[in-house]
């Protein structure tokens, strides 16, 4: 019996069309409610990214891909990157003239790449942002996730010069950058499952991209939307209808869970 359901949120709740919730997904969370069943977001997005999802009655969230997970606006887990790697990887941005985003429970830039194309598609693709994000005034806060917008050849030159961390791309214009700890998904989603006293075995997730690769591994029941990339879908239990096309709603009516 799924106790559990893992949604990814751009391309998966949210359409790939016009990134609005389909009426059919919003029924689906409202009936996985009402048998009991937990409904968690895991997304690349920021906390205050997700008040549509709250909204919808959703309580617990994965933000940051994986790097900060709430329930009920309690931490549950968190990865907290030093204030040197911060510090370092933002002087050495600004020189080499490359944008940055860091996370905490809302999204901030460095200011570089306002006008760039490349910039700008990455951040609508990933965070459904039409609009560049604030920019960082100060490092002092919690910075939980930081991400490098850049080509293959552009992000060679922070490898080159920081070989102590990890620079894991889920987009191919965007990187997150990692010290030794793991982030990700699937190691967020093993918080969850343990707080609230679930085996693996006993949850679903939804996906459409890279970044969620892993935690449809992990799962007992992983499923790819339609809209999805190639590599998920060959990974994945069930290939389920676009999300645009009601697919949330359609596996899981398939698999008698609603």
């Amino acid at each position: 019996m799924y106790e559990i359901v893992f949604f990814d949120v751009d391309g998966t709740i949210l359409s790939e069309v016009d990134r609005r919730v389909p009426e059919s997904t919003k029924l689906a969370i409202t009936r996985l409610h009402e048998k009991g069943i937990k409904v968690v977001v895991a997304t690349g997005r920021p906390h205050n990214l997700c008040e549509e999802l709250i909204a919808l009655g959703i309580d617990t969230l994965i933000s940051a891909n994986g790097a900060l997970s709430k329930a009920n606006n309690n931490v549950i887990y968190k990865t907290v990157l030093s204030a040197k790697t911060v510090h370092g990887l933002s002087r050495f941005a600004e020189l080499n003239g490359h944008c940055l985003s860091y996370f905490t429970d809302s999204i901030s830039m460095n200011g570089i790449g306002v006008e760039e194309k490349r910039v700008r598609s990455a951040l609508l693709e990933t965070l459904g942002l039409s609009r560049y994000p604030k920019n960082l005034d100060a490092l002092s806060e919690e910075i939980y996730c930081m991400c490098l917008y850049a080509d293959e050849n552009e992000a060679q030159k922070f490898i080159d010069n920081f070989p102590q961390l990890r620079f894991v791309r889920f987009h191919s214009y965007v990187i997150n950058i990692l010290e030794k700890q793991v982030v990700s998904k699937s190691e967020a989603i093993k918080k969850v499952l343990e707080y609230y006293n679930i085996d693996a075995s006993n949850s679903i997730a939804f996906g459409d991209g890279g970044n969620d690769l892993d935690m449809l591994e992990l799962v007992g029941l992983g499923i790819a939307m339609g809209n999805g990339e190639e590599r998920l879908k060959q990974k994945a239990d069930f290939v389920t209808k676009k999300a645009s096309d009601d697919g949330i709603y359609y596996a899981l009516t398939k698999f008698g869970v609603i």
